[in-house]
């Protein structure tokens, strides 16, 4: 990536995998990506299960009714979790993680994809959650905040175009709305 601007840009969800395995270098750069992400007080509260088993990769899949089915197919699963109990803001922190993995999985030319289980069902309505913890043995007192999938790019996916930038959504010191009929 030639400068930040480009990494956000061209970094889309990617929802389909090549067969092709992940090297130990790059799994090192994402795992070393999480580990340098900030967190309040430096209290570091997440910790990663970094899964390549293709039958663990499988039941992964099975961890929510929609939106997680490409684990399957995925190189690698990055599994975000973190203690309660370490950090009050432990749910913020393992999010800028998680972004952190997968911005370091576009920089180095591979595709990845958010798959939420904080708050979300099983197809049998189990909570994803303990779905997760069950499948990976996990302590109890760790949360799962969501689960990255990482491999190789199975199709392409254009870059995010600007012109459908939302500058509405913008706000230069205080909250704006317009009122109806354009007057101010």
């Amino acid at each position: 990536m030639e400068s930040f601007s480009d990494l956000i840009r061209t970094r889309r969800s990617m929802r389909r995998f090549t067969s092709e395995e992940l090297t130990q270098d790059e799994v090192v750069m994402l795992m070393k990506a999480a580990l340098m992400a900030p967190s309040s007080k430096r209290s570091t509260p997440w910790q990663f299960v970094v899964v390549d088993d293709k039958e663990t990769l499988r039941q992964l899949s099975l961890c929510k009714e929609q939106g997680a089915q490409f684990l399957a197919e995925a190189a690698l699963a990055v599994v975000v979790t973190a203690d309660p109990l370490a950090s009050d803001v432990w749910i913020e922190d393992a999010s800028v993680a998680a972004i952190y993995v997968q911005l370091q999985a576009e920089d180095l030319g591979l595709g990845s994809c958010w798959v939420q289980v904080r708050e979300r069902l099983t197809p049998t309505g189990i909570p994803s959650d303990d779905y997760v913890h069950h499948v990976l043995n996990l302590p109890l007192q760790l949360q799962t905040v969501c689960i990255i999938a990482v491999g190789h790019k199975g199709m392409e996916r254009k870059p995010f175009n600007e012109e459908h930038l939302q500058w509405e959504k913008i706000h230069l010191n205080r909250y704006q709305q317009e009122e109806e009929g354009g007057q101010g």
